[in-house]
């Protein structure tokens, strides 16, 4: 089968990009494929394509550091064909290829199934920080620990801001930690 994919390539130290068709052969390495259905852009995704900095090693490459998606195949016992799913991987979009594609094939330790009522596009809507988020405050009230203060590291980041905001928006008691204290107000109207 073939699938389109923004594919990076690089000649000498210039870095061009194309919408490639691709193979399913031609995927990465992973026990689960997952038909991507969206991807966000950050930050790091636009030094990607300018071949800005040195993120990644390997050419050709996709970028895309996140996607939701349903899954097609699956060699993960916690994985079904049809589950819908969000990538939150290591080093996808740099080291492993991402989700700028139509279709992707990663370790199933860096997915997550999505929750009931909750769709691929709003996943991605969110963020890894608001699904990440959501999902430790689900796991605490599973627990019975419910209102327990939270410590967010790395808490002036984008990861870090919403997850401060939303835990505050919860209800939770919320620390943050960062080292950049000129970010110290900030957070503090976020609800740190």
């Amino acid at each position: 089968m073939t699938f389109r994919a923004v594919l990076l390539t690089q000649e000498e130290k210039a870095v061009s990009s194309e919408v490639a068709e691709l193979e399913d052969d031609q995927l990465p390495d992973g026990d689960v494929s997952v038909d991507v259905s969206y991807s966000t852009l950050n930050y790091k995704d636009g030094m990607i394509l300018n071949g800005i900095g040195r993120l990644v090693r390997d050419y050709p490459h996709v970028p895309g550091i996140d996607f939701s998606g349903v899954v097609s195949a699956s060699t993960d016992p916690r994985y079904n064909e049809g589950d819908r799913v969000v990538l939150t991987g290591w080093r996808v979009g740099e080291v492993h290829w991402g989700g700028y594609a139509e279709k992707a094939r990663v370790n199933g330790d860096w997915l997550v199934k999505l929750p009931d009522g909750m769709s691929e596009l709003e996943a991605m809507a969110v963020g890894t920080a608001g699904l990440t988020s959501m999902l430790a405050m689900q796991a605490l009230e599973d627990h019975g620990i419910g209102s327990a203060p939270v410590l967010v590291t790395g808490a002036a980041g984008g990861v870090g801001s919403v997850a401060v905001h939303l835990l505050a928006q919860a209800g939770y008691e919320v620390a943050a930690s960062t080292g950049r204290p000129e970010t110290s107000e900030y957070l503090a109207n976020l609800g740190a």
